[in-house]
């Protein structure tokens, strides 16, 4: 007999990632709660997702991260608690909720995995020397360890970078569409970056919350296919549009200049991207103990490539 499916609470699941999760979790036949937030009842996108969800078998439960009685009573009604809050967001109010889910999950003591709201480059190997992605990083880290610390069963998530937001830009600022003309090449343009579908994302993290192999450890999500260098990128979408761009080189001490007197989110991307074009951080180590790789443990996934990505803009 099949053993059961532990039942999934999805924090932050009307967002860009979380809806993902849950129609992810629903799909591979968890019991699968959402949390409906106060802040949120005025939002009509966000009432009627959650109202799709219900329809499609999801438990709504009411509570706020603010409150925390709700959220422990929210907490001991499933197994696993997946927190899908925004980890871009680099304010400290952002850190401090992740605590209060660390701090409900200590005192409900039932949670057999929580996996925190990381899901970006894992910040273990994220050494930002540029404010303020460095904050961001730092706040990670203090979530992780208050997890290590509270000896909650964790897996944390480095999904690298969201394909939508990465590849059909060809990894351009300002803009999350495809370039018409001209495209910026960062340093020689051969740094490879490692670009994943956003529902693969969320089938991957489902998949592992009842592995016993992932407790406790750091999932990355390596599809080999997906692993690209952004001339590789651009390549590709020249081939699909039948159209060359033009091409600017940007050393890394033009790179940095791009973020005085920029909009405080461009700054935060430069910060972000600095170690990833000019340092090759995503691919510059060897997976260790403590560690696994979603697609070699996963082999059955079939994930999406970055050129089936790319078509859906053309």
């Amino acid at each position: 007999m099949a053993s059961e499916k532990s039942r999934v609470l999805v924090l932050g699941g009307t967002g860009y990632l979380g809806k993902r999760l849950v129609k992810a979790s629903l799909r591979q036949g968890h019991p699968t709660y959402v949390l409906q937030r106060p802040e949120n009842c005025m939002d009509i996108n966000k009432i009627q997702l959650l109202v799709r969800f219900k329809k499609g078998g999801a438990k709504i439960i009411e509570g706020s991260l603010s409150d925390h009685g709700s959220l422990v009573r929210a907490v001991k009604q499933v197994d696993v608690v997946i927190s899908a809050l925004s980890s871009s967001d680099t304010s400290a109010t952002a850190t401090q909720l992740q605590h209060k889910i660390v701090d409900a999950i200590k005192e409900a003591g039932n949670v057999k995995r929580f996996v925190p709201a990381e899901f970006c480059i894992d910040p273990a190997r994220m050494f930002h020397k540029h404010e303020p992605a460095k904050a961001l990083n730092d706040g990670m880290m203090a979530v992780r360890k208050a997890i290590q610390d509270a000896k909650i069963p964790y897996t944390a998530i480095a999904a690298n970078v969201f394909a939508g937001y990465y590849a059909p830009n060809l990894c351009q600022f300002g803009t999350l569409m495809p370039p018409k003309d001209k495209v910026d090449i960062f340093g020689d343009g051969n740094a490879k970056v490692i670009f994943l579908d956003e529902d693969d994302i969320a089938t991957y993290t489902i998949k592992t919350i009842d592995d016993p192999r992932t407790v406790n450890k750091t999932l990355h999500l390596m599809p080999p296919e997906n692993i690209l260098s952004q001339n590789e990128l651009v390549e590709i979408w020249e081939k699909l549009t039948e159209k060359k761009l033009k091409k600017s080189f940007i050393s890394a001490e033009e790179f940095l200049a791009m973020m005085k007197g920029a909009h405080f989110i461009i700054q935060f991307g430069i910060a972000h991207n600095y170690p990833l074009y000019y340092e090759g951080c995503l691919t510059n180590f060897e997976v260790k103990e403590g560690e696994e790789e979603a697609s070699k443990l996963y082999p059955d996934v079939k994930y999406t490539r970055v050129e089936e990505y790319l078509k859906r803009y053309l």
